[in-house]
């Protein structure tokens, strides 16, 4: 894992959130903080778990879950967004790659009991920068206005973590606000 430097963890009412963008060669994932309601995230750490190409698919998964089950570790998270699967029609078997990646991330969150919120990546897009259609770019962008970051995150990977887990916390403060419940898996 490749971190970056980021602020000092500071754990507010909504606790501490893993957000991850999924993938079998690089997968990116951040942990933030906030204050009352969702204001004021706090990036804790943002980095990228590397998985060699030239290993098995199932030696790819399992030092995914390693590592996962290492940053979990470390940062005690109560809740994991994680980007929901997005198949085009001329690429399915990226798909049905990916879904593999997600799954060991979700039974990892399973039998960690976090709750989970998955999001679409248009969604993710939208709720910061307006936009369904935004792109990697401005989504950068988004992230580093949105953290008060001194520079874009990179590669996209981290950045889209980030805007993951900044949706993540959205979505999980309002559920708290509305008394709706987020998505908890158990093991």
């Amino acid at each position: 894992m490749q971190p970056l430097p980021a602020n000092p963890r500071h754990a507010g009412p909504l606790g501490v959130l893993l957000g991850i963008d999924p993938g079998l060669q690089r997968t990116g994932f951040a942990i933030l903080t906030c204050g009352p309601g969702g204001r004021d995230p706090k990036l804790v750490e943002a980095g990228l778990i590397r998985l060699p190409r030239q290993t098995s698919l199932a030696s790819r998964l399992v030092e995914l879950e390693t590592n996962l089950d290492n940053l979990i570790g470390e940062h005690h998270p109560d809740t994991l967004a994680c980007e929901e699967l997005y198949a085009h029609y001329r690429h399915p078997r990226t798909a049905i790659l990916m879904a593999h990646a997600r799954g060991v991330i979700l039974a990892l969150a399973a039998r960690k009991n976090l709750e989970i919120v998955s999001v679409a990546a248009t969604n993710v897009k939208k709720l910061l920068t307006g936009s369904g259609r935004a792109s990697k770019r401005q989504i950068q962008l988004a992230v580093a206005a949105t953290l008060h970051l001194p520079a874009v995150p990179e590669p996209n990977d981290v950045a889209d973590a980030i805007a993951i887990a900044l949706c993540g916390l959205r979505l999980r403060a309002a559920a708290l606000a509305t008394g709706t419940a987020v998505r908890r898996v158990q093991a």
